[in-house]
């Protein structure tokens, strides 16, 4: 059996086992799934146990318009070369999410990533909270559609008011002095 007929059986089961709310095949050996949200880890685990053992990413799209979060698990596969996309989406009002690092351990450092960025909280994850990047962030999440960084630089950084009458005249009185010339 080659790598096509594997992964089409893949998803046969995976159709047959699971709610796949959609299925694409975006590229050349990539696999993209939307499923419920209480099925990923269900997921997630069994594609592992199929050679899906590389968690490559996991990243957050915020869908706004939707009041939705949506959660992407990238896979991949050394044996076939087959990268998996795992997506589901989650409530953008109150982002909660379990976290996956009892089956990808390096998942926790993307779910602090997520956290720190959209503020999605990872139940099971002791460390989602703490900062990797931005350690004195006293805003809402920077990567939130509904983030206004102009709003937020003029507040951390008001503009500064520059009185150019008063320059000038301090120059002249310089001048005047005798400090320095007018050609220097």
């Amino acid at each position: 059996m080659n790598s096509t007929n594997d992964t089409k059986e893949l998803i046969s089961i995976l159709e047959q086992s699971f709610d796949i709310k959609d299925f694409t095949t975006p590229k050349k050996n990539e696999i993209s799934i939307v499923v419920d949200q209480n099925n990923v880890p269900t997921i997630l685990t069994y594609l592992k146990d199929k050679g899906w053992k590389q968690l490559s990413l996991v990243t957050c799209i915020d869908w706004i318009e939707e009041n939705k979060f949506e959660l992407a698990y990238v896979l991949f596969n050394w044996t076939n070369g087959i990268t998996f996309l795992v997506k589901t989406k989650i409530d953008r009002k109150n982002p909660e999410y379990i976290s996956i690092i009892d089956i990808f351990p390096g998942a926790r450092y993307y779910e602090r990533d997520i956290h720190e960025f959209f503020g999605v909280k990872f139940e099971g994850n002791s460390d989602f909270e703490k900062p990797l990047f931005l350690e004195l962030w006293d805003d809402k999440p920077p990567m939130r559609k509904d983030f206004d960084p102009l709003e937020y630089s003029k507040r951390k950084f008001p503009d500064r008011k520059y009185d150019v009458e008063l320059s000038k005249n301090a120059v002249k009185e310089v001048i005047k002095e005798g400090e320095i010339n007018e050609r220097t």
